[in-house]
């Protein structure tokens, strides 16, 4: 029977159907994030009383199941025998990845060829060039999209906390911290309906600083800020290398086309010509071949005969010879699936006893080598690579607001997802995320960031 909840998926890492909750962590079909080979501990489910279950993400097979000759539900991209399925190798969820057959969580998007999905074969673009039946966008990235509730009263919230003299900022939070992508579109409708204001003007108008930067973050929802993030970073001075590799890297075919589909129709010009323009060469062919959305489908299922092959490409195109073949070493881990990703990795360092990482890091540089081992490290342990990005923002002299704001807010629309990075946070840092964040920034800023962390 299909559920009749929302599972919210937030930059495609659905979980699989997984074991009755307090189950140890990571299980053996981890939620999207789990780390292959760390013990940390599970991380609390949703907040005591939400009415939804775990926040997922991304794509929606047919209804039956998978494609004849595909894996069995659950096993999508999970490396098979010595490819990752050693103790404690756990799978990794990847943007786009398929849940189960039954997807009848509300604000999903149809399934292909059904009433007001998309057609058969995608979303605007071709099948992805390796197999695999095409995910579906992840929550918040198909336009207009909204929760089937009424949100009158979080629209209200928002309205009183900014009406009159002064601005209640706590209210504010209070509100917007805890909207998924949907919610948040619902919202805006209601608070235009009912107040004839546009919210995130009145955002924009009543608060200030970093503040505002993460409510208007929240009140655009995660694919308008994708847009505006992308535009900001070709546009202004410099390109914000960071920002293309957060937004683009990792990505859904689906999420992606929707991405491009959505800068065309918000500034009429090219996604792809406007990245091209701003990136040097070869960093450009590898992130030409990233916005073609013609990477491996999370369906498609790992073989060990095709993960050997690609093992040994890259091996010949880096160590096994003099000068590095970058186009070739772009080529393969920018088209491969997260699962085929963490097979590749499992079994380059098997076979040649060095990581694929310490490879990476040894034949590139610059911005290459942090595109690379950003698609690599996302695919190996999700849930490490947010920890990561999360304490780059913070570490060192000065805190990256802009990077912070942006990363927080991305990973907390998904709540399994930031439940899981605050694990790893923990693990690998030794410290709790919220007080790392609170040693970090102040105030309203410091409020809402804390907000985004305990949404999990």
């Amino acid at each position: 029977m299909a559920h009749q909840y929302y599972g919210q998926q937030q930059g495609g890492y659905p979980p699989p159907p997984g074991p009755p909750g307090g189950s140890p962590y990571p299980p053996q079909q981890a939620p999207y994030g789990a780390p292959p080979q760390h013990g940390y501990p599970p991380p609390h489910g949703p907040p005591g009383g939400s009415p939804y279950p775990p926040h997922q993400q991304g794509g929606y097979p047919p209804p039956g199941g998978p494609p004849p000759g595909g894996p069995p539900p659950g096993q999508y991209g999970a490396p098979p025998g010595q490819y990752g399925q050693q103790p404690g190798y756990g799978q990794q969820q990847g943007y786009g990845q398929p849940p189960p057959a039954n997807h009848g969580y509300y604000g999903g998007p149809p399934p292909p060829g059904a009433p007001g999905g998309p057609p058969m074969g995608g979303h605007g673009g071709p099948p992805p060039m390796g197999g695999g039946y095409p995910s579906q966008p992840s929550p918040g990235y198909v336009p207009g999209q909204t929760a089937p509730m009424d949100c009158s009263r979080e629209a209200d919230e928002a309205r009183a906390a900014m009406k009159g003299f002064g601005t209640d900022e706590k209210r504010l939070i209070a509100v917007m911290a805890r909207l998924d992508p949907l919610q948040v579109n619902s919202v805006k409708a209601a608070f235009k309906q009912r107040h004839r204001r546009d919210l995130i003007s009145d955002l924009t108008s009543e608060t200030s600083g970093n503040f505002k930067d993460g409510l208007v973050a929240i009140a655009r929802g995660p694919l308008a800020q994708d847009v505006f993030n992308l535009d900001k970073a070709i546009s202004g001075l410099g390109t914000k290398e960071n920002v293309l590799n957060d937004v683009l890297l990792g990505r859904s075919n689906a999420d992606i086309n929707a991405i491009k589909q959505a800068y065309q129709q918000t500034y009429r010009r090219s996604l792809e010509s406007d990245v091209k323009g701003d990136l040097s060469m070869k960093t450009e062919r590898l992130f030409t071949m990233v916005l073609s959305a013609r990477r491996n489908e999370e369906s498609t299922p790992v073989i060990p005969q095709q993960t050997d092959q690609d093992v040994q490409e890259l091996y010949r195109a880096t160590e096994g010879k003099s000068g590095t073949d970058q186009i070739t070493v772009c080529s393969i881990i920018s088209s491969k699936s997260d699962g085929q990703l963490r097979a590749i990795a499992h079994a380059y360092k098997a076979k040649y006893h060095r990581s694929l990482e310490e490879v990476l890091k040894k034949e590139f540089s610059g911005h290459m080598e942090d595109a690379l081992l950003f698609m690599l490290n996302s695919a190996v342990d999700k849930a490490k690579h947010d920890a990561d990005l999360l304490e780059d923002t913070m570490k060192g002299m000065g805190t990256k607001d802009d990077l912070l704001v942006n990363r927080l807010v991305r990973i907390h629309w998904d709540r399994q997802r930031m439940s899981q990075a605050k694990a790893a946070y923990k693990h690998f840092y030794k410290q709790d995320l919220v007080r790392r964040i609170e040693g970090e920034t102040r105030g309203d800023y410091e409020r809402l960031m804390v907000a985004l962390v305990n949404s999990a």
